[in-house]
C-alpha cells in the first residue's frame, strides 16, 4: 500500500493539476479525472484514479464552443466559472477532499496552461481559503 503524501499547510497546495498522461505519483494524492470524455489511449487502470467526475466538466455545448474559438480563453473560463456556480455541490465535495490531503485534478488538454482544470483548480483553491478562514 502506497503511502500517504504529507498534508500541505497551504490549502492551495493541496489543489493540484496534472495531464493524465503523465505518470501517477503518491504524491498525487486522490487523483480525480475532471473531463467529460474518457481521455484516448488511457487504460482504466493505469489511470488510477481516485474518481471521475464528469459532471464538474464544462458543458458540451461549452466545450464545442471553446474548440472553434481557441483564442477566447478568458471568455471560456468567465463562462466555465459560471457553469461551475450552478454545480455548488460538487465544487463543494472536491474542495472537501482537498481539506484532508492532496488532490490531483487531471485533465487530458495537450494546451497545459489553458484548460478546464486550471479554472476548476483555481475555483477550488477560492473555496478552500474560505473555509480556512471561517475555521479560523
Amino acid at each position: 500500500m502506497p503511502e500517504r503524501p504529507p498534508v500541505p499547510d497551504d490549502p492551495a497546495e493541496r489543489i493540484r493539476i496534472k495531464r493524465i498522461y503523465r505518470a501517477a505519483r503518491v504524491s498525487d494524492g486522490k487523483r480525480i479525472l475532471v473531463d467529460r470524455l474518457w481521455p484516448r489511449g488511457v487504460a482504466k487502470d493505469r489511470a488510477r484514479l481516485f474518481s471521475w467526475c464528469r459532471e464538474i466538466a464544462p458543458s458540451d455545448e461549452l466545450r464545442h464552443w471553446y474548440h472553434a474559438h481557441p483564442d477566447c480563453w478568458a471568455d471560456f473560463a468567465s463562462r466555465y466559472r459560471d457553469e461551475l456556480s450552478a454545480k455548488s455541490d460538487l465544487t463543494r465535495d472536491l474542495a472537501r477532499h482537498a481539506g484532508d490531503g492532496v488532490v490531483t485534478l487531471l485533465y487530458a488538454s495537450k494546451d497545459e496552461a489553458n484548460n478546464n482544470a486550471v479554472v476548476l483548480r483555481d475555483v477550488l483553491r477560492q473555496l478552500l481559503e474560505k473555509q480556512e478562514n471561517r475555521d479560523d
